[in-house]
Order: structure tokens, then sequence, then C-alpha cells
């Protein structure tokens, strides 16, 4: 069975208060809910993990070495500001999905930058909680 780490950055537990109008009503339980059961569909083992602490996060990705197939990661706002983040995916060389919920490239200008991109092999944004599952799927083919 497939294991996959889902990440999520800074905020992302704000789900459903922060600003709703760009990220939806949706609260973060209910994403942590929704992944669970895509991954039941999909046959496949995950495990969430949420930090508003870019050291946490690092340490996250460099535990999966050797433990996961993929990682899903939305690192969040520190998708515009971490070269420690691309660096620790690099290390690892798990293969890594950035996802967004909304799409950074329509909003203001310093979230068009990723440095997470380059290292991940596929961005999904834009797309909602189900983007997630398009990631895990990703991962699995």
């Amino acid at each position: 069975m497939k294991k996959i780490l889902v990440i999520n950055g800074p905020n992302i537990n704000m789900l459903g208060i922060r600003e709703p109008e760009i990220y939806g009503n949706g609260t973060y339980r209910e994403l942590e809910k929704s992944i669970l059961k895509w991954a039941s569909d999909l046959g496949i083992e995950v495990k969430l993990f949420q930090s508003n602490h870019e050291g946490a996060i690092i340490d996250e990705i460099q535990a999966a070495y050797g433990k996961f197939d993929g990682i899903v990661i939305n690192p969040a706002g520190y998708t515009h500001t971490s070269v420690a983040i691309p660096d620790a995916l690099k290390a690892v060389g798990v293969p890594a999905v950035e996802v967004h919920i909304s799409d950074p490239d329509k909003r203001e200008g310093f979230r068009r930058i990723s440095y997470i991109r380059d290292v991940c092999i596929a961005t999904i944004k834009g797309k909602g909680f189900p983007g997630y599952k398009e990631a895990l799927e990703i991962l699995i083919r």
C-alpha cells in the first residue's frame, strides 16, 4: 500500500475563517476528512501534518525519507519565501506535488513566485479542496 504524507503550511488550520471569499467556507477539519476519504477510496495510506512553523515542516519532510512514497505539500505563505523547504524536498528525493486551494498566479504579484514548484513533479492550483485528490492521484500513478 502506498504511503503519502500530506503537509499543510501556515494558516491552513484557519480555513473557513480566513478570507472565505478566496479559500471558501470549508474548514480545515473538513479538508482533513476529505483527504482521508479520498485516500481510502484510492487504497492508499496518508499521514496528515499541519504547522505554522517552517522548521517543523522541514523536520516532517526529512522524517519522510525512506518511509513515504510521495508528499502532497501546500506550503501556503512559505511558497513565496522559503528556500529551506525545497532544499529539504530535494534532499529526501520523495516525489512531491505542490497544491494551492486558490490560484496564486491570479493574486498579488508576490504570490506568483514559488520556490517549491521547481522541485515538485506537478503543481495543482485554484481547484479548492479537490486539488488534494488530484495530487494524490498523480502520486499513485
